[in-house]
């Protein structure tokens, strides 16, 4: 069973770090270009790991070329860009891949996952075969790895006491930013709020003029995007374990050897990897930090939470497409 402690994400980022610092580069006058787009920026915990683990490792036959904060494609279209030709790799969500493939909605469902070594189990099970097929297949993007964004949880402007959130109820005409999918929409009116779709690069100002009242991501992505300068309150719901994975252009991968294949697969396995203790390690400790800056953080009622959220799945549509028996294996790898 895989476990992550502080002791091994500290000494798991430090042995990676040595190794792919060690890794020489070239260049042999036929570099493959890899652009890669993303709405995180630059130092978000899986932009680095691309930056300072895939990037060195691919070195010897393709140049890296980020585009970060949105700035290469829009949040959204990534997907889209791939599998037309003009993009090679993104960090894709489960939500992103649902917008085409209804049934990767299962993976962006709350409460599903259970923890960051849960992920990993289910991605690497044979019950992904059939999905990463389809990916390829229908939209040309080959699956790598998968990535540990965090555990998301509710950040409110609120500053009364008794705006407290402790159970979906309380979340009752609550704006809630969340991505535009079906899939995120249908997850926070799950929580019990009002969704509202906005992109994430305006989240900042919208919580700053009153547009929103809160929107959710894990702690790492809070302190990243510095939104304990506009929000008073975090209800630790965890209601999403959030994933993202390493998109690959199906086309550029059967454009290259079977070396260069096994350097693209080893580098983003050790990049998810990387990224993964990183995150895991900021979620540790920056509760403290945040609460420094005068935000509250509390817990709310999460069996409550568990079981609305839950319920509003069963018979619904957004559960329509997932592959009958599927939930049933995902939860018997879990702890």
């Amino acid at each position: 069973m895989l476990k992550f402690t502080r002791r091994a994400v500290l000494a798991s980022v430090a042995a990676i770090g040595l190794a792919t610092s060690a890794m020489p580069a070239f260049a042999d006058g036929h570099a493959k270009t890899f652009t890669m787009a993303t709405s995180g920026s630059e130092t978000d915990a899986r932009s680095e790991a691309l930056a300072k683990v895939f990037a060195p490792m691919v070195s010897g036959f393709a140049e890296y070329k980020p585009g970060y904060n949105g700035t290469l494609f829009a949040q959204g279209t990534e997907l889209e860009a791939i599998s037309g030709g003009n993009l090679t790799m993104s960090i894709a969500s489960a939500q992103e891949l649902a917008q085409f493939l209804p049934e990767f909605s299962i993976f962006a469902t709350g409460y599903v996952h259970q923890d960051a070594a849960h992920q990993v189990r289910v991605f690497n099970a044979p019950l992904m075969d059939a999905f990463k097929k389809k990916a390829e297949d229908e939209l040309g993007v080959k699956l790598l790895s998968v990535m540990y964004l965090g555990r998301r949880h509710v950040n409110l402007r609120q500053t009364r006491a008794e705006k407290d959130v402790q159970t979906p109820a309380d979340l009752a005409g609550v704006n809630l930013r969340m991505p535009g999918t079906d899939a995120w929409q249908f997850l926070g009116k799950a929580l019990g709020a009002s969704p509202t779709p906005l992109a994430f690069s305006e989240v900042y100002t919208a919580l700053s003029s009153g547009a929103i009242d809160g929107q959710d991501n894990p702690l790492p992505t809070v302190v990243d995007k510095k939104f304990y300068e506009v929000t008073k309150q975090i209800a630790l719901t965890s209601h999403l374990v959030d994933l993202n994975y390493i998109a690959f252009s199906k086309k550029t991968w059967d454009s290259l050897d079977a070396n260069q294949q096994l350097t693209v697969q080893r580098a983003a396995d050790a990049a998810a990897s990387w990224g993964r203790l990183k995150q895991l390690d900021k979620e540790n400790n920056l509760a403290d930090f945040i609460r420094s800056k005068g935000v509250e953080i509390y817990t709310p009622n999460l069996e409550a939470f568990r079981k609305h959220v839950q319920a509003q799945y069963v018979g619904s549509e957004a559960a329509a497409s997932w592959p009958e028996g599927v939930l049933e294996q995902i939860n018997a790898l879990g702890n």
